[in-house]
C-alpha cells in the first residue's frame, strides 16, 4: 500500500547470483529510485541480522512530526556500502557507531559507506522530521471539520514503514521495537506493546512502550490522538477500541468486543498456539486506503466501511465480524510468521480470508458464512480468472513498485478457495494439524510457500508438489460438467468431464467435489442424491451414480467445495431458469442465480430474461444472504442497462419502472423485519431512476412521504441526496447544500463531494477532471479518490465522451507522474468505456500505443477493454426492441 505522489519507478528484475551473493565484491549498487528490489533486499539481508530498533518520536498535531532512530544490527561484512530505507524526511544528525557523519541521502535511503562500518555489531542513529502523510500511508494525519482534533495512525504495508521512519523496509529482516511517544496532553498512544509508563512534562505527555519481539516492519504500528477509548477485560487477553471522539456515538463496541473475544477464543483452540501479542487494540481511523490492517496487536480498521449512523444490519455485522476475523487471522499467519518476500503476500491474504470465514462461520451467529463467502469472494475470484489479465497465484515480485500489481480476487478469493478445497482433499484435521506444525516451527521468524505446503504434506503423508504446481502456479479456472444418460428413469452412466480455459492455460487439476442429483416433486425440487468424488485429467467416471432416479438437475460443485466454474448441462439450466422458487437450499439457490448471471455475462442468457427470473423471484426471497446477492445482479444489470444508451432507452425506461415498483413494495411489505426492509430500501434507492421514483425519494427526504418502520436515518438521507443530484432533481443542488450544513461530519463532506460530483454537468465534470489531475493539490487523497469513483455514473456515458479521448491520450502521461496508490484508483475509475464499439475500438487502439504503462495501469487497461467488449456482446444478446 504505497505512496500516491512519487514517480513510478521501473522494477529491476530479481537476478538469483546476485540475490544469493553475500560477498562483497557482489553488492551492486542499489537502483536510485523509491523502490526496493528483491534482488537488493536479499542482498541486504544476507549481510543484516540481528535488527534491534530503538524509536523516539515527538508529535505535535501540527504538519510535521520529528524523531530519533537508533538501528542496532549485526552485519557479516563492512566491505560495501548498506542503505537504510527513509523517504523524504529533512535529517538532523547522522550518527554511525559513535561517529556523527555527513548524510549520503537522495530522498528514498541513506546511505553508510564501507568505512563507517564494522564487521559484527553496529549501530546507526538518525534524527530527523518530516511532513505528516495524507495519502494513508506513513504517519497519516487527519483534522477532523467537526472539531479540529488532530489524529494520526501508522500504515506500512507493504514497504511502507520508511515513510515515518528509518527502517530496513522489508519482510525478511525482522526486528524488535522500543518505542517512546511525546504528544499532547489529550492524546493516547497504542502501538504493539502495552505501555509501561505515561509521564506527565507540560503540556505534553511521554509514553514509554517495552521492547516487541521480533517482527517485519510492515507489521509494527504507532497510533496517537485524542481518540475515545472502550475497554474490555472479560476475555484471557485485554481489548481496547479506539475511535475518533466524533463518531464515538455511531460505534457498537460490545459489538467489536463480542466478535474479538470469540475469534481469539476459536484461534487459540484452532492454531493450538496462544495468542502472542497479549492485548488486542483496534482502531477506527480516517481516510484508510483499504478495509483493515494487521498490525500486530494495534489493528487499524477503515471507518468508513464500519461506522454507521443508524443500528447495525445483519449484514454489517456480519462483514464486521468477517474482517476482524481476517485480521486476527494474520496475527499468527502474517504476523507471527511472516513471508520472506512479497511474492507470499497471496498466501498470506488467501490464508486470512479462508480462516476468517471458517472463524466466523464456527464462532459466530453467522453460520452461513461460506454462502457469503461462495456469492461474493469467490464470484469475484472466478470473474477475475476469466479476464485477460488473470494470473497464478505465486507470482513474481521483481520490486516494492509490483507488491500489489497481482493483489486481487485471484490474490484473497481464489487463494482461499484454493485453501478451502485442499481441506477437503487432505481431511479437516490433517489440515489442521499441518497449520499447528507451520506455526510452531516458524514462530517469529520468516517462511516460503515450500515451508507451508510442506507442512501439509507431512501431516497428510503425501507429496503435494504436484497439487501446489496445479493449483499455485498455473493461471486460469477449469469447468466442470456432467455428461450422463438415463434409461428407464434411471441414470446409465455418468462423468464427470473437466475442461481448460484456453490452449494457452490447458492445465487440468485434481480437486475433491460433491456432485448432487435433484429432483421435482411437490415439494419442490429435492436432494436425491449426493456422492463425493476426487477428480482429476479430463474425464473421471462416477459409477456411484449408476442406478440413481434420473434428475431434473444435476449439480457438480453441490455445497461449493470445489474452486471450478460450473457449466450445468441442458436439462438442468432448464430446471434452473424455472424452478428458483423451489430451491429450499438457499446455497443452491445461489449457485443457480449465478448459473443465470453468468448466462447473462457470458452473453448467452439475455439479460432481459434474467431480469424477468429476478422480478418474478426476488420478492419472494427469505433468505437475507441470498436477498443481498440478488439485489447485487439487479443493480449490475441496471448498470449495464444504463450503459446501453439509447440503443435500449426504451426497455431500460420500461423494466426500471418495474424494478422501481418491487423494491418499494418489498420495503414496505418488509416493515417488521429492518434487515429486509433496510435491504429492499437501500435497492429502490440504487434503481431510482423515473421522475416518480425520484420525487418519492424527495418527498421521503423531506418527511413527506413515510415508509412505516423505516429509519431514515443520516446515511439514507445522504443515499438519496447522491440519488436526486445524479439526475439533476429539480432542486437536488438546494437539498445538498441543506444537508451539507446538517451534516459537517468528515463523512458527511465525502457524501457531498459525491453528490457533487456525480451532477450530469459538463461543467462540474471539466472542474473534477481538473482536479483529479492536479498531482499538487492540498486535497487529502481520500477525497481525491472517491471523486474518481463519483465522476462518470453509468447512465453518463455521453458525458464521459466529452473528455474520453483526452483521458485515454494523457493515461500514459499520469501514470509516469503519479504513484502506485494513485493509480490503482485512476486506473480502475478514469479509463472510458462506454460500451459502444467505438468506444472498444478506441481502447484497443490505446492498447497498442500504450506500451510503456506500468504493470498495473497495463492491467486496468485490458479488464476495462474486456468488460467493454462483453458489455456490447450483452447489449447485442438482448431479445427485446
Amino acid at each position: 500500500m504505497k505512496k500516491s505522489m512519487i514517480v513510478a519507478a521501473v522494477a529491476l528484475a530479481c537476478g538469483a547470483a546476485q540475490a544469493a551473493a553475500p560477498a562483497a565484491t557482489a553488492v551492486v549498487p542499489r537502483a536510485e529510485n523509491a523502490f526496493l528490489s528483491q534482488a537488493d533486499a536479499a542482498a541486504r539481508s544476507a549481510r543484516v541480522s540481528n535488527v534491534d530498533y530503538t524509536l523516539d518520536f515527538t508529535l505535535t498535531g501540527k504538519e510535521t512530526f520529528s524523531g530519533t532512530t537508533t538501528l542496532a544490527f549485526d552485519l557479516s561484512d563492512a566491505g560495501a556500502p548498506l542503505t537504510i530505507d527513509l523517504d523524504k524526511a529533512n535529517l538532523v544528525s547522522l550518527t554511525v557507531n559513535g561517529k556523527e557523519v555527513a548524510p549520503q541521502y537522495n530522498q528514498w535511503f541513506i546511505t553508510i559507506a564501507p568505512a563507517d562500518l564494522k564487521a559484527g555489531r553496529n549501530s546507526v542513529t538518525v534524527s530527523y522530521t518530516r511532513l505528516h502523510s495524507t495519502n494513508g500511508e506513513g504517519l497519516h494525519r487527519m483534522v477532523d471539520p467537526v472539531d479540529h482534533r488532530v489524529y494520526t495512525y501508522s500504515h506500512f504495508e507493504p514497504a511502507a514503514a520508511h515513510q515515518m521512519f528509518p527502517v530496513f523496509d522489508q519482510p525478511d529482516l525482522k526486528g524488535t521495537y522500543e518505542i517512546t511517544v511525546t504528544a499532547p496532553a489529550d492524546w493516547v498512544v497504542s502501538s504493539t506493546k502495552r505501555e509501561t509508563g505515561i509521564q506527565d512534562i507540560g503540556n505534553t505527555k511521554r509514553w514509554t512502550f517495552p521492547r516487541t519481539k521480533k517482527l517485519s516492519s510492515y507489521n509494527f504500528a504507532m497510533h496517537a490522538g485524542p481518540y475515545k477509548v472502550w475497554e474490555d477485560h472479560s476475555g484471557p487477553y485485554p481489548q481496547r477500541l479506539f475511535a475518533r471522539q466524533s463518531v464515538a456515538a455511531q460505534v457498537s463496541p460490545q459489538d467489536w468486543f463480542n466478535y474479538t473475544r470469540r475469534g481469539l477464543a476459536f484461534f487459540d483452540r484452532y492454531f493450538g498456539v496462544p495468542y502472542p501479542f497479549e492485548k488486542y487494540d483496534q482502531l477506527l481511523v480516517p481516510d484508510f486506503l483499504y478495509g483493515a490492517m494487521e498490525n500486530a496487536a494495534a489493528i487499524t480498521f477503515a471507518e468508513g466501511r464500519f461506522l454507521h449512523q443508524d443500528e447495525m444490519t445483519a449484514a454489517q455485522k456480519q462483514n464486521l465480524a468477517g474482517v476482524i476475523m481476517h485480521e486476527m487471522a494474520h496475527q499468527w499467519f502474517g504476523d507471527l510468521v511472516t513471508m520472506k518476500w512479497w511474492n507470499g503476500l497471496w498466501l498470506n491474504e488467501s490464508f486470512a480470508s479462508f480462516m476468517g470465514t471458517l472463524a466466523t462461520a464456527e464462532s459466530t451467529e453467522f453460520t452461513n458464512a461460506w454462502q457469503g463467502f461462495y456469492s461474493g469472494a469467490k464470484q469475484g475470484a472466478y470473474v477475475q480468472d476469466q479476464r485477460v489479465t488473470t494470473h497464478a497465484i505465486e507470482t513474481p515480485v521483481p520490486s516494492t513498485a509490483n507488491a500489489f500489481d497481482n493483489i486481487d480476487a485471484i490474490t484473497y478469493s481464489k487463494g482461499a478457495s484454493t485453501l478451502k478445497q485442499l481441506r477437503h482433499l487432505l481431511g479437516e484435521e490433517v489440515f489442521r494439524q499441518g497449520v499447528h506444525n507451520y506455526l510452531v516451527k516458524y514462530s517469529y521468524q520468516n517462511a516460503k510457500l515450500d515451508d507451508f505446503i510442506g507442512s501439509l504434506g507431512e501431516a497428510a503423508h503425501r507429496d503435494l508438489s504436484g497439487w501446489t504446481r496445479q493449483w499455485l502456479y498455473e493461471p486460469g479456472v477449469n469447468t466442470i460438467a456432467a455428461e450422463y444418460s438415463c434409461a428407464a428413469g434411471k441414470i446409465s452412466s455418468f462423468k464427470l468431464r473437466q475442461s481448460a480455459p484456453s490452449k494457452a492455460m490447458p492445465t487440468l487439476r485434481e480437486q475433491r467435489v460433491q456432485i448432487g442429483l435433484f429432483n421435482l416433486g411437490a415439494d419442490g425440487l429435492a436432494l436425491s442424491k449426493n456422492v463425493a468424488v476426487t477428480y482429476q485429467g479430463a474425464v473421471t467416471a462416477v459409477p456411484e451414480l449408476k442406478g440413481a432416479a434420473c434428475p431434473d438437475l444435476v449439480y457438480p460443485n453441490y455445497q461449493d467445495w470445489g474452486y471450478a466454474q460450473v457449466q450445468l448441462d441442458k436439462k438442468s439450466f432448464a430446471t434452473a431458469q424455472s424452478s428458483l422458487g423451489k430451491v429450499d437450499d438457499p446455497l443452491l439457490r445461489s449457485m443457480l442465480w449465478q448459473s443465470l448471471w453468468d448466462g447473462v455475462r457470458a452473453a448467452q442468457l439475455p439479460l432481459n430474461e434474467f431480469l424477468k427470473a429476478a422480478l418474478a423471484n426476488a420478492p419472494g426471497e427469505k433468505d437475507y444472504t441470498l436477498l443481498g446477492d440478488i439485489t447485487g445482479k439487479i443493480r449490475a444489470s441496471k448498470a449495464y442497462l444504463d450503459k446501453m444508451g439509447p440503443s435500449a432507452a426504451a426497455y431500460t425506461a420500461q423494466v426500471s419502472v418495474q424494478l422501481e415498483q418491487m423494491a418499494f413494495a418489498a420495503a414496505n411489505a418488509a416493515s417488521g423485519d429492518k434487515n429486509f426492509q433496510r435491504r429492499w430500501f437501500a435497492t429502490y434507492v440504487d434503481v431510482a431512476s423515473s421522475p416518480g421514483a425520484l420525487a418519492q425519494l424527495s418527498d421521503i427526504l423531506a418527511g413527506k412521504l413515510v415508509v412505516p418502520g423505516l429509519n431514515v436515518s443520516q446515511d439514507v438521507r445522504w443515499e438519496i441526496v447522491n440519488r436526486l443530484n445524479r439526475y439533476a432533481y429539480p432542486g437536488a443542488a438546494a437539498l445538498l447544500a441543506a444537508e451539507q450544513a446538517r451534516d459537517p461530519s468528515d463523512s458527511g463532506q465525502a457524501a457531498a463531494l459525491s453528490a457533487a460530483v456525480v451532477q450530469p454537468d459538463a461543467k462540474v465534470k471539466a472542474e473534477w477532471l481538473a482536479n483529479i489531475a492536479d498531482l499538487q493539490t492540498k486535497l487529502p487523497f481520500s477525497k481525491v479518490r472517491r471523486a474518481m469513483e463519483s465522476l462518470y455514473a453509468p447512465e453518463q456515458g455521453a458525458l464521459s465522451e466529452l473528455s474520453a479521448a483526452q483521458r485515454l491520450a494523457q493515461l500514459g502521461q499520469v501514470d509516469k507522474a503519479a504513484g502506485p496508490v494513485f493509480m490503482r484508483s485512476y486506473a480502475n475509475t478514469m479509463i472510458p468505456a462506454n460500451c459502444t464499439p467505438v468506444s472498444v475500438q478506441r481502447l484497443q487502439g490505446a492498447i497498442g500505443k500504450l506500451k510503456d504503462l506500468s504493470a498495473g495501469t497495463r492491467r486496468a487497461l485490458l479488464v476495462t477493454h474486456q468488460e467493454d467488449e462483453r458489455c456490447v456482446a450483452i447489449k447485442k444478446a438482448m431479445t427485446v426492441n
